[in-house]
This record gives C-alpha cells, sequence and structure tokens, in this order.
C-alpha cells in the first residue's frame, strides 16, 4: 500500500474501521497516484466522505542523517585548524581518541608556546604525530618539563630541541611519577651525564630498566656486573629481551663459545646486528682459524676486519 495512504490508515484508524469492507479502487498495477487532492470512499449511493491526502514531502538531510550529534562547530574548527597546520585531526583522534575532547584554544595555546620555544610548525607537526598526547597537555603541565630537563637533567639550552626531537614523549610524561625518578635510578647506578641519555627518562624503572637488569642476572652475571654493564652502555636499556639481548646472548654462548667477561667488557656487542654482522663475522674467523677480541670482530670497517685476517692468518 503506498506510502501516503499509510499515513492516511494510521492517523484516521478508528475511523475507517468501519469501513474496512470497502476498497479503493487503483487504476494503476503499479499504484502510481496521480496527486488527487482527496480520496473518495462511497457510503452509499448518496453519501460520500472524503478524507484529504497529505501531500508526500521530499526527505531533507536531517530525516535520513545517521542518529546521534552531528560535529559541533569546536570539532569543525579543530579539524579545519590542524588540518591548516599540516595535522590531520581525523587520524591523531584514530591514534589517540582523548584528542578530541581538546579544545581548540588549548591547542592554540600548545602550538604558541611551542614556536615560542623555537619548534617550527614542521618540527611541532613530527612531535605530534610521534606523541599525539601532547595535545591533551596543558601548558602549565608542559613548561615545568623544558624546566626540568635544564635544571634537573642538566640538558644544555642548546641541546632541548635535539632532545624533544629524540624523544617526544618527555614531553607527555609525568615529572612527579616518571622523569625525576628514573633520573634519580639512573644516578644511583652511576651514569653520571644523563644529559646524554635524556631518551631513557620516559622509561618506567619498574617496567622497563629493572627487568633488563634482572635479564642479565638471571643469565650469569652478578648484580654488580650487570650495573657495570649498563653504567657503561646504557643504550643497553633500550634493547628489546626477546628480539636482541636473548637471541645475541644465546648466539655469544652457544655458536661464539665465548666467556661472559667480553660481555662485561664490551657490552657494545648487543647493539650490532646479529644477522649483518655478528654472525658474518664470526664465520669469516671460524673459517680462517683466528679469534678477535669483540671490539675487534665489531667495530673495524669491512676493509679493515679483512686486513686484520690476513694478519691474522699469516701470524
Amino acid at each position: 500500500m503506498p506510502e501516503a495512504l499509510n499515513s492516511i490508515f494510521s492517523t484516521n484508524k478508528s475511523f475507517l474501521s468501519s469501513f474496512s469492507h470497502l476498497k479503493p479502487h487503483f487504476s494503476s498495477s503499479n499504484h502510481e497516484f496521480p496527486h488527487p487532492r482527496q480520496v473518495l470512499f462511497p457510503i452509499s449511493s448518496k453519501t460520500t466522505i472524503s478524507v484529504p491526502i497529505k501531500p508526500t514531502k521530499t526527505r531533507d538531510t536531517a530525516s535520513i542523517s545517521p542518529k546521534g550529534p552531528m560535529p559541533n562547530s569546536d570539532f569543525q574548527e579543530k579539524m579545519l585548524y590542524l588540518d591548516s597546520i599540516g595535522i590531520d585531526f581525523i587520524s591523531v583522534i584514530s591514534d589517540y581518541p582523548p584528542v578530541i575532547s581538546v579544545s581548540l584554544a588549548d591547542i592554540k595555546s600548545k602550538v604558541e608556546f611551542m614556536t615560542s620555544m623555537d619548534f617550527t610548525i614542521i618540527e611541532f607537526r613530527r612531535i605530534v604525530g610521534m606523541c599525539p598526547e601532547i595535545l591533551t597537555s596543558r601548558v602549565s603541565d608542559i613548561v615545568p618539563i623544558f624546566t626540568f630537563l635544564l635544571r634537573e637533567a642538566r640538558v644544555n639550552g642548546s641541546d632541548i630541541k635535539r632532545v624533544i626531537h629524540r624523544r617526544p614523549r618527555l614531553l607527555a610524561c609525568s615529572i612527579k611519577d616518571r622523569l625525576r625518578p628514573t633520573l634519580y635510578f639512573l644516578q644511583s647506578i652511576g651514569i653520571e651525564e644523563v644529559n646524554k641519555h635524556t631518551h631513557l627518562l620516559s622509561c618506567s624503572v619498574e617496567n622497563k630498566l629493572m627487568t633488563r637488569i634482572d635479564y642479565f642476572e638471571n643469565i650469569g652475571f652478578s648484580r654488580r656486573d650487570a650495573t657495570t654493564m649498563f653504567r657503561r652502555f646504557p643504550q643497553l636499556f633500550c634493547y628489546s629481551i626477546k628480539d636482541n639481548l636473548e637471541p645475541k646472548f644465546n648466539y655469544f654462548v652457544v655458536e661464539m663459545g665465548r666467556d661472559l667477561k667480553e660481555l662485561k667488557e664490551f657490552p657494545q656487542y648487543f647493539s650490532f646486528s646479529l644477522e649483518h654482522r655478528i654472525k658474518p663475522r664470526h664465520k669469516c674467523c671460524v673459517d680462517m682459524g683466528v679469534c678477535f677480541p669483540l671490539p675487534i670482530l665489531l667495530k673495524t670497517n669491512e676493509a679493515r676486519f679483512h686486513d686484520r685476517l690476513e694478519i691474522g692468518t699469516d701470524s
């Protein structure tokens, strides 16, 4: 039954029920109406009842739009503003949904502050790409972080941009709960120049730093020796136990058959590629019947390494 008649019958159901035995005649099998102003239902030979038909209206945008609130003007303004500085607001929301609740005024204040700190718009865009959480931070939270890095971590003013570029997440960390405790931990194990390793300040002491020290204890190093290794080469804290430390240690012990003391003296061993540096060079030494200390084995360039091989075989 056409939509217009549905509307009529639903609106006048009680009235029309008495005429249910009567059926209107439609000339078209497809029920196409010639848009009459009214439909006449015969009651008797002399009486008719006129039921007005409401004209069919074209559905407007509101009637077919999805349910739920439409984006408000603040959302649109944020999207347009961020787009004007090269930041895709939709992508940022996808990566970090809480950004959607930040006001445009707060976003602008952060952009203004960062540019006042000599960061360009392009640099700010890169920072947001690596750490969208910064958009939800208040300027009043970011300013103390710069102060902390300069005064407590002893970062030189000329290096502050480099520090932030390397680890933008520093700007989203709590000084009380993360930055200061990590600084004290690094100093406690003898890393004096923390300003050269500021990227570690955003790491959790319990969940990341201590777990790596514990790993070296578990594979045979004393706590003192393990701590010494990290003091000599703080970058060790950044390596994955499963993907880096474990496979390289296993190769060192099983295939190379070398002493743990060498790793204590040269923890940089873990910074070299297992497949592209450690294995190929070890194999060359085995084939040539020579054995080099780890620094010579891994640090020398290809030309000097092969020169060493020739000298070693001649001696």
